[in-house]
């Protein structure tokens, strides 16, 4: 049976996401998981816990995955709530289209641990991981694999892409240079002052509001730090930009977000940065995660899947290893 397009049910859903003004911490945490959390993760992908750095992580490995690849994906939830428990099964499904292994950090949350909280637990994990990833692609190497630096994905969606771009402005060379795309879906990118959400004005969103984005700001950080390229990538210099890896970013027709993502396409186009905006007809901030709502949600799913694991590029070549169960790998060019 196919999923309905339910868009009222997609709504009610989806502003769990939002922290409100009203919205007290513990009951907003609840109500995150008690919508997202998945029991049973879809397509035989397989889910186990990992110490990256300190923070624990889960890692989803599905039946097929690359070898080399691995996506970093940092989950939303205003600062204040969501976890790798809430996001496994959206994530299962983006490792399974993507052929990918996918870790989702357990990082800690606004207000108990306001800005750089988060920012430090992630760089943690990605030193980790990516020293991990090293050595297994030194070791195949070794045994005549050619390639011997990991490929990895950097991914996230709402409030987790400012996260996201904080750890990629952090970034030593030697570690962005095997950052092979950023993946960013519904991105908050703008938190200060004089962002023009910040004006005050009724827009026509349905899940996000000003003042939403208002409060969030506040728990998250000090009124003064708004503007810091760490909270706010748009007020990004360019040379901060500069050598970034190729840009997707996915959202909904819908948002009032849309305008603040045009100036940062712009901005990424000045620094010379490849950079794709995909933007869905008739839909909402962070449509993708309500996908027993929405048949949309699978077909962008899907397409997350062909832009990371470059299936729908001509010049990619992809082969198979017969090896055990979450030992099975697609060895790719990409």
């Amino acid at each position: 049976m196919g999923i309905a397009h339910d868009s009222r049910a997609a709504v009610k859903k989806l502003r769990f996401l939002i922290y409100t003004p009203k919205s007290d911490v513990n009951s907003f945490r609840g109500r995150i998981e008690e919508a997202f959390a998945c029991p049973v993760l879809p397509n035989h992908v397989e889910c186990s816990e990992h110490n990256y750095g300190g923070v624990v992580c889960d890692v989803l490995a599905p039946e097929i995955y690359s070898s080399k690849r691995v996506m970093m994906y940092i989950h939303g939830g205003s600062f204040v709530g969501g976890s790798r428990a809430s996001w496994r099964g959206f994530c299962a499904r983006i490792a399974n289209k993507s052929y990918s292994r996918v870790v989702v950090p357990e990082f800690r949350l606004a207000p108990a641990y306001p800005f750089p909280a988060a920012i430090e637990d992630v760089q943690s994990v990605f030193r980790a991981l990516f020293t991990e990833e090293q050595i297994a692609c030194s070791l195949d190497s070794a045994s005549g694999d050619k390639s011997s630096m990991p490929d990895i994905i950097i991914a996230a969606d709402g409030s987790g892409a400012s996260i996201a771009m904080a750890l990629l402005f952090n970034l030593r060379e030697r570690y962005r240079s095997c950052i092979s795309r950023v993946v960013l879906l519904s991105p908050w990118l703008d938190m200060s002052d004089d962002s023009h959400l910040a004006d005050g004005k009724k827009y026509g969103d349905e899940i996000l509001s000003s003042e939403s984005l208002c409060r969030c700001g506040e728990v998250y950080t000090y009124v003064s730090n708004l503007a810091n390229p760490l909270v706010s990538p748009l007020k990004s210099a360019q040379e901060l930009l500069s050598g970034f890896p190729p840009v997707y970013i996915q959202m909904g027709e819908k948002e009032i977000l849309l305008a603040d993502v045009k100036k940062f396409t712009q901005l990424l186009d000045s620094a010379e940065v490849a950079c794709e905006l995909d933007v869905w007809p008739g839909m909402m901030h962070t449509f993708q995660l309500s996908d027993d709502c929405l048949w949309e949600t699978h077909l962008a799913i899907e397409k997350i899947g062909q832009i990371v694991s470059g299936s729908n590029r001509a010049d990619v070549q992809v082969c198979f290893d017969n090896k055990p169960r979450l030992e099975n790998s697609i060895k790719s060019d990409a």
